[in-house]
């Protein structure tokens, strides 16, 4: 197998290009909207590098509860201010979204990334009480996934974490030394076992694994890992390819959000 081919999800998308400035478009429409209502709260510092910050996204009342989403991009690319929009659904139902950019592959690891995450939804959660949930898509599945392992959160934070959704996650980095991407990622066998979040334990918070129909195999087989070793729920969205799995979260009735928010 061309590893390099089987994880390239652009090259086997009509369109691909033209998905990243749409996203950015409406994201900053999103953003300029819910500022003027006094809704958006941006660049809340969680550590001391300028990409170490999340915005926050309230609703019109009182949360119901805290939606951290994570995005994606092999650990290499995209910024929070790329996927605001993608708070709609969510923040419909009443709950306050936090979307942290994070520092990014080859000037870190992702060993590095997931600590960062995790200080990132330890000062996210002091922002809104109640529930959390925590989403993330492709990169992003993976980091949130990394969030149940058992010494990630302090017993606070975990505590409070009621559902993630990994979609379309990289559950197994093993295969990934062996792609080109690696020399920006720089794993090794170590790293690789130890950020495999389908190798891993994890703590008896109800998970469920998103992917779409028309993704690429090894992503369909990422997902089908990680739903089988952590016996968790494991959706496969008909019609949906890589880069449209997450249009669900726009939608505060879609089968995405009603799992994502309810369960």
């Amino acid at each position: 197998m061309d590893l390099d081919d089987a994880y390239a999800n652009a090259a086997h998308i009509p369109g691909a290009e033209a998905f990243p400035l749409r996203w950015a478009a409406e994201a900053e429409t999103f953003r300029q909207r819910l500022g003027v209502t006094g809704r958006a709260r941006l660049g809340l510092m969680y550590g001391h590098a300028t990409r170490q910050a999340f915005d926050l996204f309230l609703p019109d009342l009182t949360p119901r509860g805290l939606l951290i989403f994570v995005h994606g991009g092999y650990w290499r690319r995209f910024d929070r201010s790329d996927w605001s929009h993608f708070a709609t659904g969510a923040l419909a139902r009443g709950w306050a979204v936090a979307m942290p950019s994070y520092d990014l592959c080859p000037r870190v690891r992702i060993s590095a990334i997931t600590r960062q995450i995790a200080q990132a939804v330890t000062v996210a959660a002091n922002e809104v009480p109640g529930p959390i949930r925590l989403a993330g898509h492709s990169a992003g599945g993976h980091l949130v996934a990394r969030m149940i392992a058992p010494d990630m959160l302090t017993p606070e934070v975990a505590e409070r974490i009621e559902h993630v959704m990994p979609i379309s996650p990289l559950a197994d980095l093993r295969p990934l030394i062996k792609t080109q991407m690696n020399d920006d990622l720089r794993l090794d066998k170590d790293e690789a076992l130890a950020e495999s979040p389908a190798l891993q334990q994890r703590l008896p918070v109800p998970v469920t694994v998103w992917v779409g129909a028309d993704e690429r195999p090894v992503f369909l087989d990422q997902a089908m890992l990680l739903a089988k070793a952590w016996r968790c729920g494991h959706i496969i969205d008909d019609g949906k390819h890589h880069f449209d799995v997450i249009d669900g979260l726009l939608d505060p009735e879609s089968a995405m959000m009603r799992r994502l928010l309810t369960l």
